[in-house]
């Protein structure tokens, strides 16, 4: 029945590798349609699946199928396994999902790019491995698309190479994910290490986690924070949470596609997979849920006062993460991938409507330098406020069923502090949002008059992707509407994954059915409350008509001089990257450069000197061999030529000669006798 998942991640491959090898010569067109139909099939096949899934019992609703043998070493196997749930088929329908309107929207703001077909390429690659990651049923397998991921996410944030900024950026991301993907690799190998000793031999999630049961408490809670040490460096959270804003260097539909529905989601999607882990170690959970809302708290703070458009979004993207991971973190796994889902509509309409205002802009990211856009550019107005309604968690829209899960649950399961700090988020979550609709769309054009006689809304391939996620984000709350009997649709769909049934799901609806709703009701008042006060500060704040009525001391620019450090400490992210700058970065920038003084003057030293000292023995070894060696053979040579031709000159061949030197001879032999006598 599940035998068909392997084409969910074979299409998207198949057009990375057709677009990779033959797009140089197919054209725009036919890159566009190969890049947009894999991911289109992909959807398509993972949409049979769902269905297929929610017509089993709920007790049927998984099913590992086995592709290949991978790896084996004596009685260890690793084969390439992807799991067939509710959860990896959610996951694959939202990444298949978002990232197909994505590549659509691509074709147009792309469309003049002289890397048109090697955009593609990369972007179908990216899909491919997060489809790997999600589908997986093994450790091992999930490691293969987590790097994947990041491989791609190098490749699609520095696009544009030539340009340093962006090529600084992808670096920067590799590098950070790398910190964390180094915990992540050593948790996986601690587990091994753990459950091989119960002799399991094997990392397949179902094996592991039966095995995982009957292993020491401390062990669980080190694995875990290990694994979660990955899901930090992957989804941006404090202190690595740095390399996603500078990501904002890459094309803006990449920006859609990692900080939607993809790349930063999988840490979230990776703790909630490992459901089971994290429930064992609850120390670990209460790690992930605290430091969640700590960077909820923390990225919402500095989004308050960014000006580029981008990077607004990008610390928006880090907080609502921070989300995410509360929700894991308190056991709240159902509203946690409910938040991941609906997060992915509403940001990633955001970031397409960002990247059509920009578009419509010249290329101009400056909130400062826009304003009066909504009457040229008003399918993109409406659509991208939908998404900042969405996001404020203004009801009936999705944001608000899913992020006031999350405060429901973290307050009922015991952190009234951590439900506060949330609770504060999301008001600043509304005041940011609603400042960059103000600073965008309403009020007086900003823009120098080039830009200004340029502006013009985005062409339909743009603007009915934007069309399709306002809707998603509007009513796709309705899957995780918590009034329905005996709790929402998804929650349910999704029980059978998390141990405990439709135990998060529901619980609005199972208070009420016992006679506790009224908190849960109070607490939705509340919320609602936090984000309309967030809108209407933002409104008196930046929005023309309502800012010629607050009081002068509301102005942006007056309380920016009022609260001048505060405002310079949140405009500079808290200088979190000088402090890197200072504690890391220059230390080991002076450790290198004084390695490579150490390699030039006493490593090379050596060897140059060694090279020297052969070179100077070469030559006195040469000079002897010419004057000593040589010498002695030529001068013996020499002595032997002179002396023959002396004796030659003796040999003249005249017998009148010989007789002479024969008489004088006999002669000096008698002289001889005579003197001795």
């Amino acid at each position: 029945m599940f035998d068909i998942i392997w084409l969910i991640p074979l299409f998207p491959l198949t057009g990375a590798v057709a677009n990779a090898l033959a797009g140089a010569r197919i054209g725009r067109k036919a890159i566009g349609w190969i890049g947009c139909s894999a991911v289109a099939l992909a959807f398509l096949v993972a949409t049979v699946l769902f269905f297929r899934l929610t017509g089993l019992p709920p007790d049927q609703r998984s099913a590992t199928v086995t592709m290949f043998g991978w790896i084996a070493s004596g009685g260890f196997q690793i084969d390439a396994v992807f799991l067939a749930d509710p959860l990896s088929i959610l996951m694959a329908l939202v990444v298949s999902g978002v990232g197909f309107l994505i590549h659509v929207y691509s074709v147009g703001y792309m469309h003049d790019d002289r890397g048109f077909g090697r955009y593609f390429s990369f972007l179908n690659l990216f899909v491919f491995f997060m489809l790997v990651l999600v589908l997986s049923g093994d450790f091992l397998v999930m490691f293969f698309g987590w790097e994947g991921v990041g491989l791609c996410s190098y490749l699609l944030i520095g696009f544009w190479y030539e340009k340093k900024s962006a090529s600084d950026a992808g670096k920067k991301a590799f590098i950070v994910n790398r910190v964390g993907d180094f915990g992540f690799i050593i948790g996986i190998l601690l587990l091994f290490w753990s459950v091989a000793g119960q002799g399991v031999q094997s990392l397949r999630f179902d094996a592991v986690f039966d095995a995982a049961r009957h292993l020491p408490p401390h062990t669980l809670t080190l694995v875990t924070a290990l694994l979660f040490a990955g899901a930090i460096g992957k989804s941006a959270q404090f202190p690595l949470h740095v390399w996603l804003p500078d990501a904002m260097e890459g094309p803006t539909p990449v920006s859609a596609l990692i900080h939607a529905a993809t790349m930063v989601t999988a840490g979230v999607y990776m703790v909630a997979r490992n459901s089971v882990l994290f429930t064992l170690a609850p120390v670990t959970g209460e790690v992930v849920a605290g430091l969640g809302i700590f960077t909820a708290l923390f990225a919402a703070t500095i989004g308050l006062v960014q000006n580029d458009i981008k990077k607004v979004l990008a610390y928006s993207t880090v907080s609502q993460l921070g989300y995410m991971f509360a929700a894991v973190g308190v056991g709240a796994f159902s509203a946690g991938i409910f938040h991941l889902m609906t997060h992915a509509f509403f940001k990633g309409l955001l970031f397409l409507g960002a990247g059509s205002v920009i578009h419509a802009m010249s290329g101009e990211q400056d909130m400062q330098r826009m304003g009066g856009l909504y009457r040229p550019l008003k399918a993109t107005a409406i659509t991208f406020i939908i998404g900042a309604v969405a996001i404020a968690g203004i009801p009936p829209l999705s944001g608000f069923w899913s992020k006031d899960e999350i405060l429901y649950e973290v307050f009922r399961r015991g952190h009234p502090v951590l439900w506060a700090a949330g609770l504060l988020t999301a008001a600043m979550t509304a005041f940011y949002i609603f400042r960059q609709v103000f600073l965008i769309f309403s009020g007086p054009s900003r823009a120098d008059e080039h830009t200004r006689s340029h502006i013009h809304e985005s062409p339909r391939v743009m603007t009915v992707p934007l069309i399709v996620l306002a809707a998603s984000a509007a009513i796709a709350g309705v899957f995780g509407f918590p009034f329905f009997k005996g709790g929402s649709p998804l929650h349910h769909f999704l029980s059978p994954v998390f141990a405990g049934g439709v135990h998060h799901a529901g619980a609005v609806a199972e208070e009420a059915a016992a006679g506790h709703g009224a908190t849960a009701f109070i607490l939705m008042g509340v919320s609602v409350v936090a984000a309309v006060t967030g809108i209407l500060l933002a409104a008196f704040l930046y929005a023309e008509p309502f800012r010629r009525r607050a009081p002068s001391g509301l102005h942006p620019e007056v309380l920016a001089k009022r609260f001048t450090r505060l405002h310079n400490l949140l405009l500079n992210k808290y200088y979190v990257d000088e402090i890197y700058g200072k504690l890391i970065v220059d230390p080991l920038t002076r450790a290198a450069r004084t390695c490579l003084s150490f390699d030039l003057s006493v490593i090379d030293g050596l060897v140059n000197g060694t090279g020297w000292l052969t070179r100077l023995t070469a030559w006195f070894s040469h000079q002897f061999d010419i004057y000593i060696v040589d010498g002695l053979v030529n001068s013996l040579a020499t002595l032997v030529r002179y002396s023959s031709g002396v004796w030659r000159g003796l040999q003249t061949g005249y017998l009148q000669n010989y007789a002479l030197i024969f008489v004088v001879g006999v002669l000096l032999m008698i002289a001889g006798v005579l003197v001795v006598i």
